[in-house]
């Protein structure tokens, strides 16, 4: 009971669940900032960071994807055990940029409340580039300046300041269409997590899943200083990276870290965005069926987000419990999966919903309806 309250494990808990909430309501906000200009029939304006910039930055999956994410993520993560020191440097870089810009993206909405006191909404046109407001170049300034500090010391709390940029923006930009999608691709998830987890060691003689996510890769700087022939102490002093594709929370004692992937919240985050965005379409439409004439008032007024975020933190609760008992690493959506996927499911199913969230969620019965599919 006393390692659930480390100051490691209550820091994981809060920032996954706020990393969650708040990346779904970007992505809500985002919804109703399109409606809202196809409402009015304004153009839709561009911008690398700018929240309304969705029907070509937002990608939907559908139900192949789902089925052949969890085999590619299997094809990549053999790739980075077998061939890790071949592909590091330029894997690293790859994670440095896209980390760039979605710490940009997290930082955004704060700019553009700090600059708009004092400058316009006006973009400034970039040539080839774009345009861009003063908030989008201040929030990408500072991410690139964080990202270069990561660079140089490899602290931790960099690491998982990027990797929160990363979860956040992941779950703005990713759509899950339906339920029967969002149960494809997190059974599958759930599958590939516990054979790389569990399994793997009886056939690669080591956890891949472990060994990956754990393994810091060369700096780039010592590197290129190498390869240029800089000299014996340049870029030398530059530490390791351990890459942001998850967040690392030290305990009280500094004795040990607590870990969870990126994975673990981006991929529940996507269902409860989801569910969430279902909510909000259920208030919003009209001549919606009140449900089943023996449900109570009270269940109709919990809504689905409450009911799959709260299915959240008893999975992620469990994930911790299972792994101080057992001492070992746990494939966290063995637990984060069917606590969330089957209390929405039962509450579906309860409230008359379910055939309508397996398969066509946000068609419009009508032509009134505002949510369109993306």
């Amino acid at each position: 009971a006393y390692s659930l309250v480390d100051s490691s494990q209550v820091s994981t808990f809060l920032i996954s669940i706020l990393l969650i909430v708040y990346g779904s309501f970007r992505s809500l906000n985002m919804d109703c900032e399109n409606q809202e200009k196809d409402k009015d029939g304004n153009p839709t304006t561009t911008g690398a960071f700018n929240n309304s910039n969705t029907n070509n930055s937002i990608q939907t999956i559908d139900s192949t994807q789902a089925l052949f994410l969890p085999i590619g993520a299997s094809v990549s993560l053999l790739v980075m055990f077998f061939f890790f020191d071949s592909v590091q440097v330029v894997f690293t870089i790859c994670t440095a940029v896209l980390a760039t810009i979605a710490f940009a993206f997290l930082l955004l909405p704060m700019c553009q409340y700090l600059t708009r006191p004092c400058s316009p909404q006006n973009k400034i046109s970039f040539g080839c580039c774009g345009r861009f407001t003063l908030a989008e170049l201040l929030s990408f300034s500072l991410s690139v300046m964080l990202v270069l500090i990561w660079v140089l010391t490899g602290h931790w709390l960099l690491m998982d300041a990027l990797a929160m940029g990363l979860c956040v923006a992941m779950i703005a930009f990713v759509r899950l269409p339906s339920l029967k999608v969002s149960c494809l691709l997190l059974s599958g998830l759930l599958i590939y997590d516990v054979f790389w987890v569990f399994f793997s060691a009886y056939i690669f003689n080591s956890n891949v899943m472990v060994k990956v996510a754990t393994q810091p890769a060369e700096n780039p700087i010592d590197v290129l200083s190498r390869k240029l022939h800089l000299g014996p102490g340049m870029g030398r002093d530059v530490p390791r990276l351990s890459l942001p594709g998850k967040l690392v929370f030290p305990s009280s004692t500094g004795s040990h870290f607590s870990m969870l992937g990126i994975g673990d919240i981006v991929m529940p985050g996507l269902l409860l965005c989801f569910v969430l965005r279902y909510d909000n379409y259920k208030k919003q439409a009209n001549g919606e069926v009140p449900g089943p004439g023996n449900m109570s008032g009270r269940m109709q007024r919990v809504s689905y987000f409450h009911c799959t975020l709260i299915g959240y933190f008893v999975g992620l609760l469990t994930a911790t419990v299972a792994s101080r008992i057992h001492r070992a690493a746990q494939p966290a959506l063995l637990y984060l999966v069917p606590f969330t996927l089957l209390p929405l499911l039962t509450m579906a199913y309860l409230k008359g919903d379910l055939r309508r969230m397996w398969s066509e969620p946000f068609h419009a019965k009508s032509s009134s309806s505002r949510f369109l599919e993306v």
